[in-house]
């Protein structure tokens, strides 16, 4: 079975004494429970027990303790002198970074040796859990949506299915039924993500909105919209303050981020219309209305899955490559995404077509100098090799 680089990371950290307490996080279905069991398996001799607060009242949080105990009870009847305990999904339950830290604070105190590993796919929450109460007591290790190499060596995916069917281990058997694979994204990511994640969570006043906005911003994907003229598409509308906080949460998520311009007034970048961008294609193409077949024979539909294609590998890699990414727009003038790291910029134009005017990109290296400008597609780096590429590394 395919082992994601994380592996090696969590491998090491358990092998290790005991110091902190190590957190896995990222979106649903990248894999965070197969690489920790992957982890577990070959540990062998340490003693484990996983559990998940998935179906767990969110006010049970008394469930932390029997989990606790129950690691515990595990060491003293095995005679063990160290074991492992998982909890999944813990964010759910309310108060859950309290008792976390009461009983990590109560085995450290008793020389206790239970390392602890905490999963979880809502990152705002348990960002916000971390800093309340777990100060200096854990790790954070970054999960991202599966990148094409990694499909392609688990799956031998082409890349024309990567670029439509996006990087979701679980759906890559259901590729060649395109129902199936669809109510798959729908039902066991995009429903689940909104539902368990985001509305479980996070008091919202129009839950039906927030699900249009997702739908209708991921259909977007690659293109600029206010959110002025987004409010005159959907049904039960609000106001663009709304929307503006659905989207921050959506971002949260791992399913569509909503760009901001490149500018050096701060002040214009946060006033700029979106560019609306997914983590991970399937996420739009289950809305594109196409079949593969039909995308790949359509140039200007799938013009516009390569250029999302390329977003979503961008944004899905800012956690761990620690950079912020932006479009730039001036008069009739655009350059498809801008990257910015400390004092460095990088300008990506995005070509799949016969088109290879590129004023946009002349026009940004004047202004702005960047570190690096390119094109991305017809006339500039190959797609494939781009999409295998570490984002982080354009800034080396």
């Amino acid at each position: 079975m395919y082992k994601r680089e994380q592996y090696e990371i969590i491998n090491e950290r358990l092998r290790e004494p005991r110091k902190f307490i190590q957190v896995v996080m990222g979106p649903r279905q990248v894999g965070k429970t197969t690489v920790v069991r992957q982890v577990l398996k070959d540990l062998q001799s340490v003693p484990y027990l996983f559990f998940s607060a998935d179906d767990v009242p969110a006010t049970q949080k008394s469930w932390i303790y029997d989990c606790w105990d129950a690691a515990r009870a595990q060491m003293r009847i095995e005679g063990s002198k160290e074991a492992v305990l998982i909890i999944d999904e813990i964010q759910k339950l309310k108060g859950w970074s309290e008792v976390v830290k009461k009983e990590w604070d109560e085995d450290t105190f008793n020389g206790i040796d239970l390392k602890v590993v905490l999963l979880g796919s809502s990152r705002v929450m348990l960002e916000k859990g971390l800093a309340d109460s777990l100060m200096g007591r854990f790790e954070t290790i970054k999960m991202a949506h599966w990148s094409y190499p990694e499909m392609k060596e688990s799956f031998g995916i082409r890349l024309s299915q990567y670029i439509y069917f996006g990087g979701y281990p679980g759906a890559a058997s259901l590729m060649g039924d395109q129902e199936r694979w669809s109510t798959y994204v729908k039902d066991s990511i995009i429903n689940a993500t909104i539902d368990k994640d985001i509305l479980n969570d996070t008091a919202i006043a129009k839950p039906a909105l927030l699900r249009q906005t997702f739908e209708l911003g991921a259909s977007y994907s690659g293109k600029m919209v206010s959110l002025t003229k987004m409010l005159g598409s959907l049904q039960d509308a609000g106001n663009t303050t709304t929307l503006s906080g659905y989207l921050n949460l959506l971002r949260d998520s791992g399913l569509l981020a909503g760009l901001q311009k490149f500018s050096v007034d701060l002040s214009r970048q946060r006033a700029s219309i979106p560019k609306f961008q997914v983590f991970n294609n399937a996420l739009r193409n289950v809305y594109c209305g196409l079949t593969f077949d039909e995308a790949v024979r359509n140039p200007k539909g799938w013009g516009r899955m390569v250029e999302s294609a390329v977003g979503a590998h961008l944004v899905n890699n800012v956690p761990i490559g620690g950079y912020e990414v932006y479009y730039w727009r001036e008069g009739d003038l655009e350059v498809d995404y801008v990257l910015k790291k400390n004092d460095r910029i990088i300008a990506i134009e995005v070509k799949s077509g016969s088109e290879t005017t590129n004023a946009g990109l002349e026009e940004i290296r004047r202004k702005y100098s960047p570190y690096a400008s390119f094109i991305v597609g017809k006339g500039g780096v190959d797609i494939e090799k781009f999409l295998s590429l570490p984002p982080a590394k354009l800034f080396e």
